[in-house]
């Protein structure tokens, strides 16, 4: 796929939640974090919805079922519908069922999540490779998930069963830090057995196939707080994102971004959904946000002005994407970013 690379963020005179007409938010990082809900998520997602927006969850996190995560965002504060829960689970299930036959077993690596979804595409989930699965599925089962899991799906897969993965982040965020992900534990059995999965997550296109089959989605817009995963997925799906950075990605890696991993605009934190987005005006060699204006110079990126933190940051994308061109920025940014604080 052939697309213009984006330069800078994008503004909005109108509100995101009016120019989209649905939301099709990230949870780990953007909505909660270990948990919890993160700081102004609850409010706006509320305001959001009462305003006409259709507010959709979509997760690589293949552990839980959509009650049960549906349950969680309503303990929160958020009523959710299941309907409006779609999780790599899912993507998955549909992907194994286009490729085996109605009924199949298919070998389980991980939580309930993955079963029900199985189940829902008619296919019967197995807990070993002795059973005679025609495929392996794996996907996050949580931190207590057994190592003898992983020798399973080894024994499958070297019998020549297909192997698929939910997806391959590896990283999930959790109350106390970052820890390891499915794709670390996809690592593992791609190790052992020289095998390569067919992988549904995001940023993959089986997931936003799902997301739109399941949402109806005319105007969507990706939220969330990965480049890797959100925002590359709103890029190969060719929709609009926001992201936010209520999760792992920080002012150097947004900086450093390279075309596929760009978003169309950046916020706080979900509070972004209400509002317009500030215009970026070039203005000869350098890029004018609010009161901040940022050039790109030959080892480093400059940050002249005053004003909000992510108006500096908005002008910083500008300057330093429109240097790297279809590429990554090279240039220092750490100075410029320790000015707003970021």
């Amino acid at each position: 796929m052939s697309q213009t690379a984006r330069t800078r963020p994008e503004g909005s005179e109108q509100a995101l939640s009016e120019a989209y007409d649905t939301a099709l938010l990230d949870l780990d990082g953007v909505v909660y974090a270990g948990g919890n809900a993160i700081a102004h998520a609850v409010e706006s997602l509320g305001i959001a919805r009462s305003g006409g927006m259709h507010l959709a969850y979509v997760t690589n996190n293949a552990l839980r079922t959509p009650d049960a995560v549906a349950e969680h965002l309503g303990e929160l504060g958020i009523p959710t519908d299941a309907g409006d829960v779609i999780t790599s689970a899912q993507a998955a299930a549909r992907l194994i069922s286009e490729q085996v036959p109605a009924g199949a077993r298919v070998l389980v690596i991980g939580g309930e999540g993955l079963r029900v979804a199985l189940r829902e595409r008619g296919l019967e989930p197995v807990e070993s490779a002795d059973d005679d699965p025609v495929a392996v599925v794996q996907g996050y089962g949580g931190p207590d998930l057994r190592w003898g899991r992983f020798a399973e799906a080894c024994y499958a897969i070297a019998r020549g069963v297909p192997w698929f993965a939910s997806n391959t982040d590896l990283t999930i965020p959790s109350a106390r830090g970052i820890a390891p992900g499915n794709g670390a534990a996809v690592e593992v059995v791609r190790i052992a057995t020289g095998a390569e999965p067919q992988v549904a997550g995001k940023p993959l296109p089986p997931m936003h196939r799902e997301t739109i089959l399941r949402t109806g989605a005319k105007r969507p817009l990706v939220v969330g707080d990965r480049l890797d995963t959100d925002i590359e997925g709103a890029f190969n799906g060719e929709v609009d994102s926001l992201l936010v950075l209520t999760g792992v990605t920080d002012g150097a890696q947004l900086l450093a971004a390279p075309p596929r991993h760009r978003p169309t605009y950046v916020d706080a934190d979900l509070r972004g959904l209400l509002t317009g987005q500030p215009a970026i005006v070039q203005e000869g060699d350098g890029f004018r946000c609010g009161g901040w204006t940022a050039t790109a110079g030959s080892e480093r990126l400059e940050l002249t002005g005053e004003g909000e933190a992510l108006d500096g940051l908005r002008a910083l994308c500008a300057a330093a994407w429109t240097a790297a061109g279809d590429g990554t920025c090279a240039l220092e940014g750490a100075k410029a970013l320790a000015r707003l604080g970021l």
